[in-house]
């Protein structure tokens, strides 16, 4: 069984920053792709940005700037550095993770932190 666990979220002023983290844990071969996604209330979940066992990675349109992916692999962990952070950006935040383990591969999502954005 795989399990990813966040945490980092919270409250913050617009304008500040908030690191989450999503490890891992498990009977892991490899973790290919890692991402991260968003749901607000009302809307549909969005990816937020996602990045490949490399390190190469990929951003919506509106965090380019703002946030950065990076991944730990030793630790089988996946961070978002959020910086500039609007109240637009208040949602649940969910990791995912495309894992190989000894009997099959499967995406696995997080339970989601909240990160809320306000004054």
């Amino acid at each position: 069984q795989v399990q990813l666990v966040e945490s980092g979220g919270g409250l913050v002023q617009p304008g500040g920053s908030l690191r989450l983290s999503c490890a891992a844990s498990g009977s892991i071969l490899r973790i290919n792709d890692m991402g991260w996604y968003r749901q607000a209330p009302g809307k549909e979940r969005e990816l937020v940005a996602d990045i490949t066992s490399g390190g190469s990675t990929n951003y919506a349109d509106f965090v380019k700037g703002r946030f950065t992916i990076s991944r730990d692999n030793a630790k089988n962990t996946v961070y978002l550095q959020m910086n500039s952070l609007k109240p637009e950006d208040t949602a649940v935040y969910y990791c995912t993770a495309d894992v190989r383990t000894i009997h099959y591969r499967a995406d696995y999502w997080g339970q989601g932190t909240q990160v809320t954005v306000s004054s």
